[in-house]
């Protein structure tokens, strides 16, 4: 009786080892376990928050070069208070540039007015879909903008744009293949300034959501603030990680 016990013991261990047996040893993972924010880093996220930013990728500085563009023509078009006027422009880089785009947006401007029929700031509405290749990601995406443009008359210093840029699209990482998927991208300005006459930016702020879904690995959600420097950056916090960005090559660099 008591070797059988013993046998029925052995055949219990063995039973158990084989339950958790190793490969390579490491023990097999379930494919079905969700990756934190699906594998996309605050880096990845950065990336997609510059392109959404940069002039060479249709980001908010491109969009605010476009109108206050715009509002500095207004004396010499004597543009009517109230009457809408649109403009459609076709937007590509430069051959053999490192970062490539091609957009197409449809613009639509209205002069706003004061009591006394002076311009008092200029509304504008955007819509634009195309693609843009970084450094590290790609993407084709769509999406809008609702930019107002303050300091319209010719003793103010600055232009002041108050508004929102949207995006949505997909996207597609340059140094991990298996990160890829949809991703949109939701960026609210305050006060961003560009000094007369030359419509640098000088300065402002945002707040900046990003979000998306990577297939068989789940969703991913970043949010962050943005401070517009005068130096032709913008100071980006993600999450917690500070990142400079260059608005003019989309370039970051991580603190």
């Amino acid at each position: 009786m008591k070797n059988f016990k013993l046998s029925i013991m052995a055949m219990l261990l063995v039973g158990a080892a084989a339950c958790n047996k190793t490969y390579n040893g490491t023990t097999p993972k379930s494919n079905s376990a969700p990756t934190a924010n699906a594998g996309v880093s605050t880096d990845d996220a950065a990336d997609m928050a510059s392109g959404s930013l940069s002039l060479n990728s249709n980001g908010v500085a491109n969009v605010a070069n476009d109108v206050t563009l715009n509002a500095a023509s207004v004396p010499n078009t004597h543009q009517a208070c109230g009457i809408v006027k649109a403009d459609t422009i076709s937007r590509q880089s430069a051959s053999g540039a490192s970062v490539t785009y091609s957009y197409n947006l449809t613009y639509s401007f209205m002069l706003l007015c004061d009591t006394s029929n002076h311009p008092d700031s200029l509304s504008s509405s955007l819509i634009y879909s195309g693609s843009y290749s970084g450094p590290n990601i790609s993407t084709t995406n769509s999406g809008s903008s609702i930019f107002t443009v303050g300091g319209l008359l010719a003793s103010a210093p600055d232009f002041i744009i108050n508004g929102e840029y949207k995006s949505a699209g997909s996207f597609k990482s340059k140094t991990d293949t298996a990160k890829n998927g949809s991703n949109n991208i939701d960026i609210v300005v305050k006060g961003l300034t560009l000094k007369k006459p030359g419509r640098a930016i000088v300065g402002g702020s945002a707040t900046i959501a990003i979000s998306g879904d990577v297939p068989k690995k789940g969703n991913f959600s970043y949010t962050g603030t943005i401070v517009f420097n005068n130096d032709g950056t913008a100071t980006l916090t993600l999450n917690g990680t500070v990142y400079t960005i260059n608005l003019y090559t989309g370039v970051k660099t991580r603190h």
